[in-house]
């Protein structure tokens, strides 16, 4: 699991979060849900430790990321960031291939490409396998960029707003891909604007608002009107379909 205590993070003077005491549980997909500027993305930035964190701790596993090597941690965790960027004239399994690179330092072997293959099947990427980055659509870069991290072969997933990008079809198979890795034993942590794609895959839910936690439960705990309006500021209805909540609101 993943247990955050008393997480606290300042830009200048700008509060971003507060009091973040929080447990992820292990191999489950948690959706970090709330509206723009909740600090969703600088939460996720300090479990993988692009950030430092400033106060409190978080461990992941028992291990104290501030003071965990940064090798064994990559093993551990592997992190979709909102914008990554790489070199354009990379072609797909090159880039697919640097999600290896916590296992083999820079020494591939059978298993790594493997993994990499296995990866990019995953993600209905193979045909695309040889093509340059800049030759991509958004949504097959955004593939691409999962794959990678699914190649990393991680105990731990942290995607923020992997759905960006994708269509329909893309973003069910990718929600229904992770709903597979979480039944083969992986965790997923990721930020979702899409509310209703946490409320159908997700099966813990970590709401946000201004910095702090607004809420925490399954998604027929969170995902009622009572919680949402509030969070959203705007007023909202809960359906239920195929017995999980939906949400809709007015036009």
């Amino acid at each position: 699991m993943i247990e955050m205590n008393g997480v606290n993070h300042s830009i200048g003077r700008a509060a971003i979060l507060q009091d973040i005491t929080a447990t992820l549980p292990r191999g489950r997909i948690t959706a970090l849900i709330g509206p723009n500027g909740a600090g969703k993305s600088t939460l996720l930035s300090l479990i993988a430790r692009l950030e430092p964190v400033q106060q409190g701790q978080i461990r992941v596993e028992g291990l104290d990321i501030g003071q965990s090597d940064s090798r064994e941690l990559a093993r551990r965790l592997a992190i979709l960031p909102q914008n990554a960027g790489v070199m354009s004239r990379l072609r797909v399994r090159e880039l697919v291939g640097f999600g290896r690179w916590p296992h083999h330092q820079g020494r591939p072997g059978p298993a790594d490409r493997r993994k990499v293959d296995e990866a990019m099947a995953r993600l209905a990427l193979t045909d695309l396998a040889d093509r340059f980055l800049d030759q991509l659509s958004g949504g097959q870069r955004q593939r691409a960029h999962l794959a990678m991290t699914l190649a990393q072969d991680t105990d731990w997933l942290l995607l923020d707003e992997p759905l960006a990008a994708l269509d329909m079809a893309h973003a069910r198979a990718l929600m229904a891909e992770l709903a597979a890795l979480r039944d083969a034993g992986r965790s997923v942590v990721m930020v979702l604007h899409e509310i209703n794609h946490a409320a159908a895959w997700a099966d813990h839910v970590l709401a946000m608002k201004g910095g702090r936690i607004h809420a925490e439960g399954t998604p027929a705990e969170v995902f009622t009107p009572g919680v949402l309006e509030p969070l959203y500021d705007m007023p909202l209805r809960i359906a239920q379909f195929e017995g999980r909540p939906m949400v809709l609101h007015h036009l």
